[in-house]
């Protein structure tokens, strides 16, 4: 009798360990039941700012450890990041607004392409404006986007007039191309290094041949 009290009492441990397991691992997951070992985390962009009094998490350093085994093994890891193609143009938009002499702003952001129309004070350095429009730009966007910035009178209302479409749109390609091709008519800043011209198009990238930049269209393409 004693015997089997005592097996008993060994699987009822094993049993409440196992439980204790289960829940240990399960508190090293969020909702998405892939991410290991991190805080709660605010949206990536935390436009209205800190509140007074309340702890400043934007200096905290950002950590996070995805396992893809011994973990969540029914997680799909052959999903991709999507990005609010909304709130990016939101976050820029709201970027280059609080430049220098920059009375209106307008940006509008594709899968590949951020395109800004700007107005500025009359006396401003149109080359100087335009390269600080376009660093403000891509100080926030992932590092492939192309950014291609006017200061054109009626531009903010042309790209408005796109801002209905999407990646899917009849003949969309060739209406975004007509409108870049006509911003760069525009001053459009420095370039970003020896190998990128203003817009951040690469030169003498291994996929030359099948890169589809403006450059190749509307630019030198040899390497700077």
């Amino acid at each position: 009798m004693k015997k089997i009290a005592f097996t008993a009492s060994i699987i009822g441990m094993a049993i409440i360990t196992g439980c204790q397991n289960t829940a240990s691992e399960n508190d090293l997951f969020e909702e998405s039941g892939n991410t290991v070992n991190v805080n709660d985390r605010n949206e990536l962009y935390n436009e209205d700012g800190m509140k007074k009094g309340e702890k400043n998490t934007t200096s905290n350093f950002g950590y996070v450890r995805h396992e893809k085994s011994g973990l969540a093994r029914d997680i799909d890891y052959n999903k991709v990041p999507g990005i609010d193609h909304e709130q990016l143009a939101n976050v820029i938009s709201d970027l280059v607004i609080q430049l220098p002499g920059i009375e209106d702003a307008a940006t509008l952001v594709t899968d590949e392409e951020v395109l800004i129309a700007y107005e500025a004070e009359k006396n401003r350095d149109r080359f100087e404006t335009a390269d600080m429009v376009k660093k403000a730009a891509i100080s926030a966007i992932p590092r492939y986007y192309h950014v291609y910035v006017s200061d054109q009178p009626g531009m903010i209302k042309q790209i408005e007039g796109y801002s209905g479409l999407d990646a899917n749109s009849r003949d969309i390609d060739e209406i975004i191309n007509s409108t870049i091709k006509e911003m760069l008519k525009s001053p459009q800043g420095r370039k970003l290094n020896t190998g990128e011209n203003p817009n951040g198009e690469g030169y003498g990238e291994t996929n030359e041949e099948l890169d589809q930049d403006m450059k190749d269209k509307y630019q030198e393409t040899r390497y700077k």
